[in-house]
Protein backbone atom coordinates (compact mmCIF):
# COMPACT_ATOMS: atom_id res chain seq x y z
CA UNK A 1 0.00 0.00 0.00
CA UNK A 2 1.36 3.22 -0.83
CA UNK A 3 1.49 6.33 1.48
CA UNK A 4 -1.45 8.61 0.19
CA UNK A 5 0.30 12.40 -0.19
CA UNK A 6 -1.72 15.41 0.14
CA UNK A 7 -0.34 17.74 -3.01
CA UNK A 8 -2.47 20.30 -2.07
CA UNK A 9 -1.47 21.19 1.07
CA UNK A 10 2.44 22.34 2.19
CA UNK A 11 4.37 20.01 4.38
CA UNK A 12 7.77 21.56 6.02
CA UNK A 13 9.45 18.33 4.98
CA UNK A 14 9.05 19.13 1.30
CA UNK A 15 9.28 23.00 1.82
CA UNK A 16 12.68 22.25 3.22
CA UNK A 17 13.89 19.80 0.25
CA UNK A 18 12.99 22.80 -1.92
CA UNK A 19 15.20 25.46 0.11
CA UNK A 20 17.95 22.68 0.03
CA UNK A 21 17.44 21.72 -3.66
CA UNK A 22 16.35 19.28 -3.68
CA UNK A 23 13.40 17.50 -6.70
CA UNK A 24 10.56 16.16 -4.03
CA UNK A 25 8.03 18.74 -3.75
CA UNK A 26 5.25 20.38 -4.87
CA UNK A 27 3.86 23.35 -6.55
CA UNK A 28 2.28 23.79 -3.44
CA UNK A 29 5.50 23.71 -1.61
CA UNK A 30 6.71 25.99 -3.82
CA UNK A 31 4.41 29.11 -3.43
CA UNK A 32 4.92 28.50 0.20
CA UNK A 33 9.12 28.43 0.13
CA UNK A 34 8.79 31.58 -2.42
CA UNK A 35 6.59 33.79 -0.57
CA UNK A 36 8.66 32.66 2.95
CA UNK A 37 11.86 34.26 1.09
CA UNK A 38 10.07 37.50 0.23
CA UNK A 39 10.11 37.91 3.60
CA UNK A 40 13.35 35.84 4.92
CA UNK A 41 15.47 36.16 1.87
CA UNK A 42 18.40 34.55 3.34
CA UNK A 43 16.47 31.44 4.49
CA UNK A 44 17.91 28.91 2.18
CA UNK A 45 21.49 29.97 3.47
CA UNK A 46 20.27 29.23 6.48
CA UNK A 47 19.01 25.57 5.74
CA UNK A 48 22.23 25.18 4.50
CA UNK A 49 24.19 26.19 7.27
CA UNK A 50 21.56 23.70 9.45
CA UNK A 51 22.00 21.07 7.36
CA UNK A 52 26.61 21.80 7.67
CA UNK A 53 25.41 21.91 11.61
CA UNK A 54 23.80 18.44 11.50
CA UNK A 55 26.91 16.97 9.56
CA UNK A 56 29.24 18.10 12.38
CA UNK A 57 27.57 17.24 15.07
CA UNK A 58 27.34 13.74 14.05
CA UNK A 59 31.03 13.96 13.20
CA UNK A 60 31.46 14.90 16.89
CA UNK A 61 29.63 12.65 18.22
CA UNK A 62 30.93 9.24 16.50
CA UNK A 63 34.38 10.38 16.41
CA UNK A 64 34.77 12.06 20.12
CA UNK A 65 31.98 11.23 21.92
CA UNK A 66 31.81 7.29 20.63
CA UNK A 67 28.40 7.29 19.93
CA UNK A 68 27.25 4.65 17.25
CA UNK A 69 23.58 4.62 17.14
CA UNK A 70 21.04 7.74 16.51
CA UNK A 71 17.64 8.11 16.83
CA UNK A 72 16.79 10.83 14.31
CA UNK A 73 13.36 13.03 14.63
CA UNK A 74 11.87 14.36 11.80
CA UNK A 75 14.57 13.04 9.12
CA UNK A 76 12.76 15.34 6.37
CA UNK A 77 13.39 13.97 2.72
CA UNK A 78 16.67 12.21 1.98
CA UNK A 79 19.62 14.32 0.92
CA UNK A 80 23.10 14.36 1.00
CA UNK A 81 25.17 13.52 3.75
CA UNK A 82 22.27 11.79 5.99
CA UNK A 83 22.71 10.64 9.28
CA UNK A 84 23.65 7.42 8.63
CA UNK A 85 26.06 8.45 5.58
CA UNK A 86 28.36 11.19 8.00
CA UNK A 87 28.33 7.95 10.80
CA UNK A 88 29.15 4.79 9.09
CA UNK A 89 32.10 6.99 6.89
CA UNK A 90 33.38 6.66 10.09
CA UNK A 91 32.00 3.35 11.82
CA UNK A 92 30.55 1.49 9.85
CA UNK A 93 28.99 -0.69 12.15
CA UNK A 94 26.82 2.72 13.49
CA UNK A 95 22.91 1.96 13.55
CA UNK A 96 20.03 4.52 13.03
CA UNK A 97 16.74 4.72 13.27
CA UNK A 98 14.77 7.71 11.26
CA UNK A 99 11.35 9.09 12.09
CA UNK A 100 9.27 11.38 10.48
CA UNK A 101 5.40 11.18 9.49
CA UNK A 102 5.13 12.66 6.10
CA UNK A 103 3.84 10.37 3.84
CA UNK A 104 6.60 11.41 0.97
CA UNK A 105 9.42 10.97 3.31
CA UNK A 106 7.97 7.22 3.69
CA UNK A 107 8.13 7.26 -0.13
CA UNK A 108 11.52 7.72 -0.22
CA UNK A 109 12.63 5.88 2.65
CA UNK A 110 14.95 3.58 0.92
CA UNK A 111 16.99 6.25 -0.01
CA UNK A 112 17.29 6.24 4.17
CA UNK A 113 18.28 2.92 4.32
CA UNK A 114 21.31 2.10 2.25
CA UNK A 115 23.09 1.21 5.30
CA UNK A 116 26.74 -0.36 5.45
CA UNK A 117 26.23 -4.50 5.98
CA UNK A 118 28.32 -4.05 9.24
CA UNK A 119 25.55 -1.48 10.63
CA UNK A 120 21.76 -1.14 10.31
CA UNK A 121 19.38 1.63 9.27
CA UNK A 122 15.50 1.53 9.56
CA UNK A 123 12.58 4.13 9.21
CA UNK A 124 9.44 4.66 11.19
CA UNK A 125 6.19 6.67 10.03
CA UNK A 126 5.88 8.25 14.07
CA UNK A 127 4.89 11.30 15.46
CA UNK A 128 7.24 13.48 17.89
CA UNK A 129 4.12 14.29 19.89
CA UNK A 130 3.64 10.95 20.85
CA UNK A 131 6.87 9.92 21.88
CA UNK A 132 5.68 6.71 23.66
CA UNK A 133 4.24 5.54 21.11
CA UNK A 134 7.62 6.04 19.30
CA UNK A 135 9.98 4.75 21.48
CA UNK A 136 7.41 1.33 22.11
CA UNK A 137 7.86 1.10 18.57
CA UNK A 138 9.36 -2.33 17.56
CA UNK A 139 11.95 -1.10 14.88
CA UNK A 140 12.92 0.97 17.27
CA UNK A 141 13.47 -1.27 20.28
CA UNK A 142 15.43 -4.22 17.06
CA UNK A 143 17.47 -1.63 15.94
CA UNK A 144 18.83 0.35 18.92
CA UNK A 145 19.78 -0.81 21.91
CA UNK A 146 18.27 1.36 24.61
CA UNK A 147 20.65 0.34 27.39
CA UNK A 148 23.89 1.72 25.58
CA UNK A 149 24.40 5.89 24.82
CA UNK A 150 21.58 7.05 21.71
CA UNK A 151 22.89 10.38 19.72
CA UNK A 152 18.90 11.76 19.65
CA UNK A 153 18.48 14.08 16.54
CA UNK A 154 16.12 17.45 16.90
CA UNK A 155 17.40 18.81 14.07
CA UNK A 156 15.07 22.02 12.58
CA UNK A 157 11.65 20.35 14.13
CA UNK A 158 11.29 21.79 17.44
CA UNK A 159 10.14 25.13 16.02
CA UNK A 160 7.39 22.72 14.50
CA UNK A 161 5.91 22.28 18.11
CA UNK A 162 3.79 25.11 19.50
CA UNK A 163 3.43 25.44 23.26
CA UNK A 164 0.33 23.86 22.88
CA UNK A 165 1.64 20.50 22.04
CA UNK A 166 3.93 20.83 25.59
CA UNK A 167 7.46 20.08 23.53
CA UNK A 168 9.38 20.22 26.91
CA UNK A 169 7.30 16.80 28.06
CA UNK A 170 8.06 15.76 24.70
CA UNK A 171 11.72 16.47 25.20
CA UNK A 172 11.82 14.84 28.03
CA UNK A 173 9.68 11.90 27.49
CA UNK A 174 12.11 11.22 24.91
CA UNK A 175 15.64 11.92 27.22
CA UNK A 176 14.27 9.89 29.93
CA UNK A 177 14.07 6.46 27.97
CA UNK A 178 17.81 6.47 27.17
CA UNK A 179 20.82 6.18 29.23
CA UNK A 180 23.65 8.12 30.94
CA UNK A 181 25.89 9.14 27.90
CA UNK A 182 23.51 9.66 26.01
CA UNK A 183 22.97 12.98 23.70
CA UNK A 184 20.77 15.57 22.21
CA UNK A 185 21.67 17.17 18.76
CA UNK A 186 19.09 20.11 18.37
CA UNK A 187 18.58 23.18 16.11
CA UNK A 188 15.83 25.50 16.24
CA UNK A 189 15.23 28.88 13.93
CA UNK A 190 15.31 32.09 16.41
CA UNK A 191 13.42 35.80 15.32
CA UNK A 192 16.54 37.28 17.79
CA UNK A 193 18.48 38.87 14.35
CA UNK A 194 15.79 38.98 11.94
CA UNK A 195 12.44 39.63 13.58
CA UNK A 196 10.71 40.93 11.03
CA UNK A 197 11.96 38.64 8.13
CA UNK A 198 11.78 35.26 9.79
CA UNK A 199 8.33 36.72 11.23
CA UNK A 200 7.03 36.91 8.09
CA UNK A 201 8.53 33.20 7.83
CA UNK A 202 6.31 32.11 10.47
CA UNK A 203 3.41 33.30 9.35
CA UNK A 204 3.26 31.98 6.00
CA UNK A 205 3.82 28.70 7.36
CA UNK A 206 1.23 28.81 9.52
CA UNK A 207 -0.78 30.39 6.62
CA UNK A 208 0.21 27.18 4.93
CA UNK A 209 -1.24 25.10 7.63
CA UNK A 210 2.14 24.51 8.86
CA UNK A 211 2.30 25.07 12.61
CA UNK A 212 5.35 26.89 13.65
CA UNK A 213 6.95 28.88 16.70
CA UNK A 214 10.63 30.66 16.60
CA UNK A 215 12.13 31.13 20.12
CA UNK A 216 15.03 33.06 21.40
CA UNK A 217 18.51 31.14 22.48
CA UNK A 218 17.31 31.41 26.03
CA UNK A 219 13.76 29.55 25.00
CA UNK A 220 15.51 27.22 22.80
CA UNK A 221 18.52 26.32 25.22
CA UNK A 222 15.72 26.03 28.14
CA UNK A 223 13.48 23.66 25.99
CA UNK A 224 15.78 21.08 24.78
CA UNK A 225 19.05 21.25 27.05
CA UNK A 226 17.64 22.00 30.34
CA UNK A 227 19.74 18.69 32.97
CA UNK A 228 21.87 18.38 30.38
CA UNK A 229 25.87 19.00 29.74
CA UNK A 230 25.94 21.58 27.23
CA UNK A 231 29.04 20.67 25.15
CA UNK A 232 31.71 23.29 24.47
CA UNK A 233 30.82 25.88 22.55
CA UNK A 234 26.89 25.66 24.14
CA UNK A 235 24.10 26.88 21.89
CA UNK A 236 25.03 29.24 19.32
CA UNK A 237 24.43 29.57 15.82
CA UNK A 238 24.51 27.01 13.52
CA UNK A 239 27.00 28.71 11.41
CA UNK A 240 29.54 28.78 14.46
CA UNK A 241 29.49 25.63 16.31
CA UNK A 242 32.69 24.01 15.73
CA UNK A 243 32.80 25.71 12.26
CA UNK A 244 36.27 25.87 10.47
CA UNK A 245 34.91 28.10 7.90
CA UNK A 246 37.11 31.33 7.44
CA UNK A 247 34.21 32.95 5.69
CA UNK A 248 30.50 32.36 7.85
CA UNK A 249 27.15 34.36 6.97
CA UNK A 250 26.46 37.13 9.22
CA UNK A 251 23.84 36.38 11.82
CA UNK A 252 20.64 37.86 10.41
CA UNK A 253 20.97 35.56 7.75
CA UNK A 254 21.25 32.38 9.71
CA UNK A 255 18.90 32.55 12.37
CA UNK A 256 19.14 29.08 14.03
CA UNK A 257 20.83 28.08 16.73
CA UNK A 258 22.40 24.70 17.81
CA UNK A 259 23.59 23.01 20.09
CA UNK A 260 24.58 19.29 21.85
CA UNK A 261 23.95 18.33 25.55
CA UNK A 262 24.60 14.81 27.12
CA UNK A 263 22.74 13.08 29.59
CA UNK A 264 24.94 12.98 32.64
Amino acid sequence: MHPVIDTTKAHSARVYDYYLGGKDHYAIDRETGDKAMQSWRAVRTAVRENRAFLGRAVRYLVKDAGIRQFLDIGTGLPSADNVHEVAQAIAPEARVVYVDNDPIVLAHARALLTSTSQGRTAYIDADLRDPEKLLASRTVRQTLDLRRPVGLMLVAILHFLVDADDPARVVAALLSALPSGSYLVASHVTPEHDPAGVGGLVRTYRASGIPAQVRSADEFTALAFTGLELIDPGVVLVSDWRSRARKRPPPEEVNWYGGIGRKP
